[in-house]
Order: C-alpha cells, then sequence, then structure tokens
C-alpha cells in the first residue's frame, strides 16, 4: 500500500475517508490549518499531520513529499466575488505541487453537471477546479456526485428538515429536477478504491446510486420510510436561489450560506451519463446503495448517536477562527469578561459529566425561551443559530459543533472553551470548568464569556447585551450545580439500594 494525503480531513467526506484508507492499510498524511481539529478524532495517533493551507504550494509541496496519491475534498463555500479566484489559484497551486513531488495521482471529488454556460457560480467553481487538474500533468480522477445521503451531509440534513417539519410545502421549480443521489458508502467505496488503481487514467467519472429521483420524490421517500403522513407539495415559481437559501436557513439547521451552494446545485439536473467508473472500480456484489436504503442506514446512524462527522465538521463560512487570546500576551485591544463560580457539592466528575453534555437536546441550564430567541436572531441574520445541535449527545472533541459554539479545546475532566460562530461585531468565547474543591466531593465551578469587539460597534454591542448577560450566565452556574448534585444523591441512593446500605 502507498503513502495518500488528504486535504479536507476535518470535513464530513474526508473525516470520513481517511479511517477507510488507514483501514486498507495505506500510510495517511493529513493536510489541516488548524492541527489541534484532529487531535481528539479516534485514528488521531494512526496519521500524519501537515499544517499548511491548500492555497500555499509550498506547503503543499512540503506535505507531499514521498505522497503517491493525493486527494482534493475541499471547496470553497463562502460568498463574495472573490472565491471563484481563491479556488481556481489554490487548485492550480496544488497541482504543480503534485507535480514536483511526483505525486502519481490527485482524486478530486466534484459536483455532477452536464450543463454549461448557465452554471451557477459554485456549481462553475466546482466543475473549473476537476478542469484544473485534468489538464495538469498528474494524472487525476475527478468524480463527480450529485446529492449525497448520509448520516450528517449538509444534504441530507436539509432534505431531513424540510421533509419533517414541513407537512405542507410550497417549494421552488428545482423540487421537480432529475437527480441521481449516492450513498456516503458508496462515495467512499471509489474513493478509497482510486488509490490502488494500477491503470493512469486521466478522466472525470460520473457516480451515482441506483435511483433518479426527484427532491420531491425524495421527500415523499424520505416520509414513507419515516412513517410520516404524506407531503404535499405546492411549486411556487417566483422563489430565487436567494430567497430558498434564506428559507432553508429559517427551517433546517442548514445556515443560509451553506443552503444557497447547495440549492443552486439542484437547479441543475445531475444525472449520471455514463457508469464507465465500473470498468475500474467493479460493483459491488450486492450493488449500489439505493435511496431507501441510504435514508434507512442514515437515520440508524443517527438513532445510535454514531455520526462519525457531520456537515459542520467543518468551518463553517465567515465563521471567526482566532483562537482566545491568553490574558497577560492580549495586546490586541479590549477584551470584556463576564465570569462566575460557584460552590458544588458534587465530585468533579459529576459537574464535568454535565459540562461535556451542555447545549443540543440537553439544553444550556438557563432559560430555554431566550437562548431559542438569540438563536432565531442569529438565523434571521444569516448565521447558524441552534438548529445544528451536537454530533454526540455525551461526548465532546476539538473541533465539534455545540449549536452557535465550536468546541476550541478540551481538558478532559477540567476544562471546556466554545468558540462562538454566531453573527457578531467581534469574537466571543465561552469556558466552563470544574476544579477540586475543599474536599473530594466538593467542586469549584468557574464560567467565563469572553468578547472581544470589533470596533464602536462591538463596544455598544457588549453594552447592549450585558443586563441578557447577567440574566442568562448568572442562572447557568447555579442550574448546572443543581443538576450535578441531583445525578450524584440518584447515585448514591441506588448504590444504597444494592448493597442494602441504610439511607
Amino acid at each position: 500500500m502507498g503513502h495518500v494525503l488528504v486535504t479536507g480531513a476535518t470535513g464530513y467526506v474526508g473525516g470520513r475517508l481517511v479511517p477507510e484508507l488507514i483501514g486498507a492499510g495505506h500510510e495517511v498524511t493529513c493536510v489541516v490549518r488548524r492541527p489541534e481539529r484532529l487531535r481528539d478524532v479516534p485514528w488521531a495517533g494512526r496519521v500524519r499531520v501537515a499544517v499548511g493551507d491548500v492555497a500555499d504550494a509550498e506547503a503543499m509541496r512540503e506535505a507531499m513529499r514521498g505522497v503517491k496519491i493525493a486527494y482534493y475534498l475541499v471547496h470553497s463555500m463562502a460568498a463574495g466575488p472573490e472565491f471563484e479566484e481563491r479556488d481556481r489559484r489554490a487548485a492550480t497551486g496544488f497541482a504543480q505541487a503534485a507535480q514536483d513531488a511526483g505525486v502519481r495521482r490527485i482524486v478530486y471529488l466534484g459536483g455532477l453537471t452536464h450543463e454549461r454556460g448557465r452554471l451557477s457560480p459554485h456549481m462553475g467553481s466546482r466543475t473549473e477546479v476537476g478542469e484544473i487538474f485534468l489538464d495538469s500533468p498528474v494524472p487525476t480522477v475527478v468524480l463527480r456526485a450529485a446529492m449525497i445521503i448520509g448520516s450528517g451531509s449538509a444534504s441530507f440534513e436539509m432534505l431531513r428538515h424540510l421533509t419533517e417539519r414541513l407537512p405542507v410545502m410550497t417549494t421552488p421549480r428545482w423540487v421537480h429536477t432529475p437527480t441521481q443521489p449516492i450513498a456516503i458508502r458508496d462515495v467512499l467505496r471509489y474513493l478509497v478504491a482510486w488509490a490502488t488503481v494500477p491503470e493512469e487514467v486521466n478522466r472525470a467519472f460520473d457516480i451515482g446510486g441506483p435511483d433518479v429521483l426527484t427532491y420531491g420524490d425524495m421527500m415523499r421517500g424520505y416520509a414513507e420510510i419515516s412513517g410520516l403522513p404524506r407531503r404535499v407539495i405546492i411549486p411556487v415559481p417566483v422563489l430565487t436561489p436567494g430567497l430558498s437559501s434564506q428559507w432553508v436557513g429559517l427551517v433546517t439547521p442548514v445556515p443560509a450560506s451553506i443552503a444557497r451552494p447547495l440549492v443552486e446545485s439542484l437547479r441543475h439536473e445531475a444525472v449520471c451519463a455514463e457508469h464507465d467508473i465500473s470498468t475500474y472500480v467493479p460493483d459491488p456484489p450486492y450493488g449500489l446503495i439505493g435511496f431507501g436504503q441510504s435514508v434507512r442506514l442514515a437515520l440508524r446512524r443517527i438513532k445510535e448517536a454514531d455520526v462519525a462527522t457531520r456537515w459542520s465538521s467543518a468551518s463553517t463560512p465567515g465563521a471567526p477562527s482566532d483562537p482566545l487570546p491568553t490574558d497577560p500576551d492580549w495586546t490586541g485591544g479590549s477584551l470584556y469578561v463576564d465570569e462566575r463560580t460557584r460552590e458544588v457539592a458534587a465530585p468533579p466528575a459529576a459537574v464535568w459529566r454535565v459540562i461535556q453534555e451542555i447545549g443540543g437536546a440537553n439544553g444550556w441550564y438557563s432559560l430555554p425561551v431566550a437562548w431559542r430567541l438569540r438563536g432565531l436572531i442569529d438565523r434571521l441574520m444569516g448565521g447558524v443559530g441552534l438548529r445544528r445541535g451536537r454530533r454526540d449527545p455525551y461526548r465532546l472533541r476539538v473541533g465539534d459543533v455545540v449549536d452557535f459554539w465550536r468546541v476550541e479545546e478540551i481538558e478532559p475532566g477540567r476544562l471546556l472553551r466554545l468558540r462562538a460562530e454566531m453573527r457578531l461585531p467581534g469574537l466571543a468565547w465561552l469556558e466552563l470548568s470544574a476544579e477540586p474543591g475543599a474536599s473530594p466531593d466538593r467542586t469549584h465551578y468557574r464560567q467565563r464569556a469572553v468578547f472581544h469587539p470589533h470596533g464602536l460597534l462591538g463596544h455598544l454591542y457588549w453594552q447592549t447585551i450585558s443586563p441578557f448577560h447577567r440574566l442568562i450566565f448568572g442562572r447557568m452556574p447555579r442550574n448546572i450545580a443543581r443538576t450535578a448534585e441531583r445525578r450524584r444523591a440518584a447515585g448514591l441512593r441506588l448504590v444504597r439500594s444494592r448493597t442494602g446500605a441504610p439511607r
């Protein structure tokens, strides 16, 4: 087996591909901008991590030393007039670095379309990136996929929540566009296989599942599989992609910034024109996974809380990425801090369990209505809101999303630091920590909200929101402490009942 390089390892597909490649016996190098994002993944100790950006050709050349196969699993989801040029430069530099390093093959996952001329900017950019690789001296395989169905994928989450929350839907015309969805398991099978195909191949392949459906067909199919009443779909031709994405952003966990390129891609027919890939990667004996089975597999993963990666694993467009500055070294301006402490009549381990389960369906231990209102305001401003939830209801790792926060740091048993990804005139963090108290069954709980304002608007924001913070953050320590104490008391009663000890 050879040495392979994976970009986008913190994203939805890349985060699932890496363990598959490891399991197939490959040596894997992951290129990431922030290596701490891979620190807590189960396979962290089995890969080499190279720090760099795909747009940095020199960093890519260094990372590609000894690499035979390079996977390019990144593309810009951000808006703005320059994203196409950024993608173009990054792909060109990556191809040149691969040539300089002697890479044998580039594998790129792009979008499925055969239309020309009227492509959306994002679909056009993804198509152009594939063409850049195919025109480079390095043999390239471009896999063109339509909608990917899998637990945690943005496309699946959009389909799931639209169908579950809207029994009657007024929908734009794109719900009638034919598409050929593919299960994430089949996508991964194709990606892994191209690390070992011996022939020199330089072409694009259409990949899709066995079913050709419209989005309306998929919504009705999802409803049937989930045991929901039949959905009524009423087309409305006047909904533009911009309006559609705002509507999707309000109804589903997928924010408008990510929904827009998904909606734009659904406007184009995405049906495979060939299945030539089977010449190099034969179909499995049981055949490709159909839409119904892929939905059942995804729902089972969600029910079992066994979702390895989610669409939110990748950084959200426009979200801040600056780490929390250390107080003594901070020279970048003012920091506002809301700090609260509480002594808890429970051991640190009990308090830590409550801290680690915060957010998502477990809530924030303080005025749920106020948190939901803040999430709604964020979504109306184009942010992510609260609907992203959590990947796992009980465990967290660096890089995980928790509603409109992202886990920036975890010190197991002691500290959880969350970085805000809501729309703010500045940068914000929330720290929750559990320190040993005066005795083994006591804990010193500490909570810190930190805000670094950007300009006058940032300062005005903090002053305006401070009363709200007192209401929200002031209740959290008390409720977290009560939850930990109540759980400890329940655990002690259970132990006594099992041992027959006096109560």
